[in-house]
């Protein structure tokens, strides 16, 4: 067990990008549809039960919820409006706030984007990944659940969103291309986290002793 994730701790939540805690040091933002596992994913990564609430009330989360590592390092719970029912005003103003902290926030390290297995790259991921590109960012696609797919359905799944990421990369010409990973995670047979812990060990400059 990962002992550095498991010492996350809930640090503020932020209605707007003025509240965040001082832009320093790195910090990696977990983004993903309401349904899509985000909250569960980031427990089972910091093995813990409860360190992001889950909720079976889609659209729950409307702050951005930042978690400590240490004093230079945090985990960031984006709001997941993709599936929650909330006015077009509302959707309207959390895309403003995204788009200015994606696109602004220099402590901002890399970005998760946390999606079904089942139903991936919808409408919201896609932007998701745009505004991820846009910033130049280094994006993990996360595909969770994945004990609801057999293995070979799964891995074609994963397959398929790699070639789909990389077409989406080829359209965005004028921007320099970030690079885009692809993993299969279930929270609930605690699958495939060490993977991810890797890789937000690399966007977090996490060096541990030998």
């Amino acid at each position: 067990m990962n002992s550095f994730y498991q010492g996350a701790r809930f640090l503020t939540a932020a209605t707007r990008i003025d509240q965040a805690p001082p832009d320093e040091g790195h910090e990696v933002a977990f983004a993903g549809r309401s349904n899509a596992g985000k909250s569960s994913a980031i427990n089972a990564i910091c093995h813990q039960r409860s360190l992001a609430r889950t909720s079976k009330t889609p659209g729950r989360t409307q702050l951005l919820i930042f978690f400590n590592l240490d004093d230079q390092r945090r985990l960031v719970d984006l709001p997941g409006y993709g599936y929650a029912r909330v006015s077009e005003a509302i959707k309207l103003e959390w895309q403003a706030h995204m788009a200015t902290y994606l696109e602004r926030r220099q402590s901002l390290s890399g970005l998760v984007i946390v999606m079904d297995c089942r139903h991936p790259l919808a409408d919201y991921d896609r932007q998701m990944l745009a505004w991820g590109r846009r910033a130049n960012l280094p994006i993990l696609l996360l595909l969770t659940k994945a004990d609801k797919l057999k293995r070979g359905a799964l891995l074609a799944t994963a397959r398929a969103v790699e070639t789909e990421a990389a077409r989406l990369a080829g359209k965005s010409a004028g921007h320099q291309a970030a690079s885009v990973d692809v993993l299969t995670f279930s929270a609930m047979e605690q699958a495939g986290v060490e993977p991810v812990q890797a890789w937000l060990d690399g966007r977090l400059e996490v060096a541990y002793p030998e």
